[in-house]
């Protein structure tokens, strides 16, 4: 079957408002009665502003951006205390926001077994076997993030790692998340075995004999998942330090963090301590809308540091663990076109009762199928109800059908996409998907060109949260293996700009935050990110090499990169 259109079951007609869920900050400070803590001068700055997309300096005050102009605009506002920067012509951008991310998670791996760059099998067992005897018996390993393309496509299995794995179970999962391998301990100690049922919108591998080899996709995975130990609070105290470290060294300022409630409470938690370095709108799962409208009515929504409204969920799997939903089968796989995680009818439910109550879906689509029924039910969502300022998401909307990719423009659908995949997708997608579809993948500038809003992200865990390497994916489209020097569907290349306002103002759109973040403006909060070579004159080859010089949040300089310069007053005479 080609794409076309999938009918839905019919529901009864509902009728809701959405409630704008975004935060406010002061006016506009007069230069008349207000000096500066910190200033920048002799900068390329890209303000992310309609009026004003560019300037020279800018001054800060109590967190705010209180002025943005000339040199000699900014110098009314310096006195004997203001902290002065020369920029000596390096770039400025508003702080990156990564749109899509799993900030614990990510946290956590840094410290777990590495596995994204073993490119054979042997690798593979090596790491693994090294890394089990750095810990204790009985300790989990977990992370990894493997990816079997690198060694041939040889999927993995229990086989390969009991042996050097006798006395720790191991759970971990290929780089997309979406499919993972357990040895026989971790099978043993979950009592999963040839009798145990299959899942449904999930798949155990099996061998010939009906044995489990190990691999777990998508909801079958919860039958190991839930076995593994949980983090101690002390590991979630170390991961969120070291994941906002790392991710301050990308120039990442702001984080939409798509987790649990378990997340939320200790995020929660952390806020109250003072902890939380790094601007965060957590999402919670869609299934427990009615959970998280309660908590706002009895919490409110939060704060410029901690924000909540997103509700998260799954319509599919992943293309590389093939149970993405497509309307074709794999070309690898002809018996195969993937699966929805969840019915059209019970996504549905979750949207239309999460818009009610005013929260954001923000819901995973990987497939052509999957995005074509995530739209349909979106639109019928949007006609049933007469708000005007809901803003759907779909995660991903990574591979879509030719007709579908104006609708999200018409529908005002935010396309949250994350570049960097379409640059490692893209060295294997077509053996799998054919050259045809890939045509429509990660299509950039055709939704651009439908005056859809993109909101960029890494889906770290799964990919480095680094914008400058999405910018540059965005830019070039050159893969990974350099086998796509012009670019893989280099028709579908943005512009520099383009990709930049995906990483800021409308990535702060996506998240109702447009109003206080995304752009360097008077009166918005003061996260910026000083780069060392202006990315606009930059070879786009070359753009992946620029570095971040210094990343501010909050008016505070919370990582440097190089030995600044400081001014005093009398230089500015």
């Amino acid at each position: 079957m080609k794409c076309a259109m999938v009918p839905l079951p019919l529901f009864p007609l509902v009728f809701f408002v959405l409630s704008a869920l975004f935060l406010t900050l002061s006016s506009v400070i007069s230069s008349s009665n207000k000096k500066s803590k910190l200033a920048i001068l002799n900068a390329y700055i890209w303000t992310g502003a309609k009026k004003k997309p560019l300037a020279q300096a800018i001054a800060v005050e109590n967190s705010i951006i209180v002025a943005v102009g000339s040199n000699e605009e900014i110098q009314a506002f310096i006195d004997e205390k203001t902290l002065v920067i020369d920029a000596k012509g390096r770039m400025i951008t508003p702080g990156f926001i990564d749109s899509h991310l799993h900030l614990l998670e990510g946290g956590l791996r840094l410290a777990s077994v590495q596995l994204r760059d073993a490119n054979s099998k042997e690798l593979f067992i090596r790491r693994i076997a090294e890394f089990a005897q750095k810990i204790s018996p009985g300790e989990w390993i977990t992370g990894g993030d493997w990816d079997h393309s690198l060694w041939g496509g040889e999927v993995p299995s229990a086989e390969w790692i009991d042996n050097v794995t006798p006395h720790n179970p191991v759970w971990v999962s290929r780089l997309d998340g979406h499919m993972a391998l357990a040895n026989s301990k971790a099978l043993e100690i979950a009592s999963v075995s040839a009798s145990t049922k299959d899942v449904a919108g999930g798949t155990i591998v099996r061998d010939s004999k009906g044995k489990p080899t190990g691999i777990f996709k998508d909801n079958a995975m919860n039958l190991i998942e839930q076995f593994v130990a949980t983090p101690t609070k002390e590991m979630k105290e170390r991961a969120l330090q070291s994941a906002t470290g790392y991710l301050f060294q990308n120039g990442v300022t702001s984080v939409h963090h798509l987790g649990t409630w378990e997340d939320l409470h200790f995020l929660q938690h952390a806020h109250q301590k003072n902890q939380l370095k790094i601007r965060i709108y957590a999402a919670v799962p869609i299934a427990s809308f009615e959970k998280l409208h309660q908590f706002i009515q009895k919490n409110g929504v939060g704060d410029s540091w901690l924000k909540i409204g997103g509700l998260k969920g799954f319509a599919d799997g992943s293309l590389g663990s093939h149970t993405a939903a497509f309307f074709e089968p794999f070309l690898d796989a002809p018996d195969n076109s993937g699966f929805l995680v969840n019915s059209p009818e019970t996504l549905y439910e979750w949207i239309s009762q999460s818009d009610k109550l005013g929260l954001q879906p923000i819901v995973h689509a990987i497939g052509d199928r999957a995005n074509h029924i995530l739209l349909d039910i979106y639109e019928r969502v949007i006609a049933e109800n007469e708000n005007q300022n809901r803003r759907f998401r779909i995660e991903h909307a990574q591979h879509l059908c030719a007709e579908d990719i104006p609708r999200f423009g018409k529908l005002g659908i935010i396309a949250s996409m994350q570049p960097y995949h379409l640059i490692d997708d893209g060295r294997w997608a077509e053996k799998v998907i054919g050259a045809e579809r890939a045509k429509t993948t990660h299509a950039f500038k055709s939704l651009l060109e439908t005056a859809a809003k993109l909101a960029f992200g890494s889906d770290w865990y799964v990919a480095p949260p680094d914008p400058i390497m999405g910018i540059y994916a965005a830019v070039t489209r050159r893969t990974l293996d350099e086998k796509h020097p012009h670019g893989w569907v280099p028709e579908q290349k943005i512009s520099v700009e383009q990709a930049l306002r995906g990483y800021t103002i409308d990535a702060a759109f996506a998240s109702f935050d447009e109003k206080m973040k995304g752009s360097l403006e008077p009166g918005k909060l003061a996260d910026l990110v000083m780069l060392d070579k202006n990315i606009f004159t930059t070879p786009p080859e070359k753009i992946r090499d620029v570095q971040v010089a210094m990343t501010i949040v909050n008016g505070e300089i919370v990582f440097q990169n190089f030995t600044a310069e400081y001014l005093e007053p009398a230089d500015l005479r």
